[in-house]
């Protein structure tokens, strides 16, 4: 009866020893695992940070943006106080009229000439501001999703990494066995 009750008490002892030491295997490994995610969540913050570091750039270009807003904004106010002139009083318009009248020929190609060359670099410049803006609009929103991609991966980074570290919590002594199980478990999923 003695005997048994040693290699009872061997085989239990046997027997939680290799559990002890599956469990420091698997906590190590949980470990390792945590230091990784907690590396690649720092990796992901970092880019995100460069990310809104860009956000100088896109400050510059937003400033520059509404300075040639402003700008075309007084030539449009230009002309628009030129045609309301214009249109206001006729005797102003004939007396514009007249004033060509008065030009010679060669002036009047010139000025001709001058108009049609200021047409066509104010629509030259209309078509590169729109270029433009369509330009940035969609740099603007490729960065805008990577951005926020970025922060999916950090915040399913962050929910799978809290997880992870509830598990170091220690667990009460005399932890029911579904307890443990359920770690086990947990462990096999990952």
């Amino acid at each position: 009866m003695m005997g048994e009750a040693a290699n009872h008490g061997k085989y239990d002892l046997d027997r939680l020893q290799a559990e002890l030491e599956q469990e420091r295997e698997t906590k190590e490994m949980l470990e390792d695992s945590v230091t990784d995610l907690g590396s690649t969540l720092s990796e992901l913050q970092e880019r995100l940070h460069c990310v809104d570091g860009e956000g100088n750039e896109w400050k510059t270009r937003y400033e520059t943006q509404v300075e040639l807003n402003s700008q075309l904004t007084r030539q449009i106010a230009l002309m628009h106080e030129r045609m309301e002139g214009l249109r206001g009083n006729p005797v102003d318009r004939l007396a514009s009229v007249r004033s060509y009248d008065d030009m010679p020929v060669d002036a009047l190609r010139q000025r001709l000439k001058l108009l049609t060359n200021e047409r066509s670099n104010l629509q030259s410049q209309l078509v590169d501001c729109g270029r433009m803006i369509d330009e940035e609009g969609k740099a603007f929103h490729k960065t805008n999703d990577e951005r926020r991609a970025y922060q999916a991966e950090i915040a399913t980074l962050s929910s799978t990494l809290d997880p992870n570290r509830r598990q170091y919590l220690p667990q009460p002594r005399g932890a029911p066995e579904g307890t443990q199980r359920r770690c086990a478990e947990r462990y096999d999923n990952l």
